[in-house]
């Protein structure tokens, strides 16, 4: 009896291990400066993760099939800065600007997932060249210069909010409720997981793998686009470099968040946790006057130890199972 309650103590600290690492952070971090624990700074991070939070979205899916998209921070840096053009020097309608916008986002996303499904390439390559690609578009169509000047209405979106809360978080919480479910109800849900899982038995079983897989870096690219929008709409200007760095952010929050590098396991709610204790490190740094330098360093190591207790939990697991 006191061996499977040792075992479920373990479990539950194996699952849950990374909400007390985000408590434990918080605590340390309004030790360190004495505005932290406050209301205004807790909103601020919400807002803040808000935008990577919903690339991170993207970014569980395409990891749950045993993929990597380490395109989705140039998706929003171009996104931004051709809804920027669109809005500037077309004067399209805010409306028809997110739809061709989001339309070419998922083009984006579709041409990752052609480049590993089609022509076999490693995703890790493939989304690295249309991550480079893409960044050398924004430089292109932009000059090299900030967009800046169109209409403010657009700005209102993520100047807003609903009973105290920002616009821009609560699209997140939205976008996280809709996907948590299609993960855990829908048909794409168990295909996601079961390509991941084992690739080969679920094109035995009759899974459009091709299929599955282009729908995930598709809807990576769609998200990413979402999260270029909305960084316009906060920023109010079309910057080049806009969305640098996301990938990395992201990656890092849906890895801590427990998703498998390997593919097939992991929660997306979860990964808000994940998402949380980024915006917090990040904020928290920069709180204690900690320079870019350092807080990069730190976020490296972040990712080597997340990824690193991703594996050493898998393995007590699988000796757990085997010694039941």
């Amino acid at each position: 009896f006191n061996m499977k309650k040792n075992k479920n103590a373990v479990l539950i600290l194996l699952n849950y291990g990374i909400v007390v690492a985000l408590l434990l952070m918080i605590a340390i971090f309004s030790f360190a400066s004495k505005n932290f624990f406050r209301t205004s700074t807790m909103f601020t991070i919400l807002k803040q993760v808000s935008i990577t939070g919903i690339v991170c979205i993207g970014q569980t899916m395409v990891m749950l099939t045993g993929g990597i998209d380490l395109s989705v921070g140039s998706v929003a840096g171009v996104s931004a800065v051709t809804a920027a053009i669109f809005l500037k020097s077309y004067n399209l309608p805010i409306p028809v600007t997110c739809i061709l916008v989001l339309i070419l986002s998922l083009i984006y996303g579709l041409i990752s997932g052609f480049c590993v499904t089609k022509l076999n390439m490693p995703p890790l390559i493939a989304t690295l060249g249309v991550q480079t690609s893409l960044r050398g578009l924004a430089y292109i169509v932009t000059g090299g210069l900030p967009v800046y000047g169109f209409t403010k209405a657009f700005s209102s979106f993520a100047q807003g909010s609903i009973v105290g809360i920002p616009n821009q978080v609560i699209l997140t919480i939205i976008l996280f409720i809709i996907f948590i479910y299609a993960l855990a109800k829908t048909t794409l849900g168990r295909y996601l997981y079961g390509v991941g899982g084992n690739e080969e038995a679920s094109r035995l079983s009759g899974i459009g793998v091709t299929k599955i897989k282009l729908m995930a870096y598709g809807l990576s690219g769609f998200l990413a686009g979402i999260a270029g929008l909305v960084l316009l709409s906060r920023t109010s200007s079309g910057q080049p470099s806009a969305g640098s760095g996301y990938e990395m952010d992201a990656i890092t929050a849906v890895v801590l968040g427990g998703v498998s590098l390997n593919g097939g396991e992991g929660k997306l709610h979860m990964v808000v946790i994940g998402m949380l204790i980024m915006g917090v490190l990040t904020t928290g740094m920069i709180m204690c006057g900690i320079n870019d330098y350092v807080q990069q360093f730190v976020k490296g190591i972040v990712l080597i130890l997340a990824v690193a207790y991703s594996e050493i939990s898998k393995k007590i697991r699988s000796r757990m199972i085997v010694t039941e």
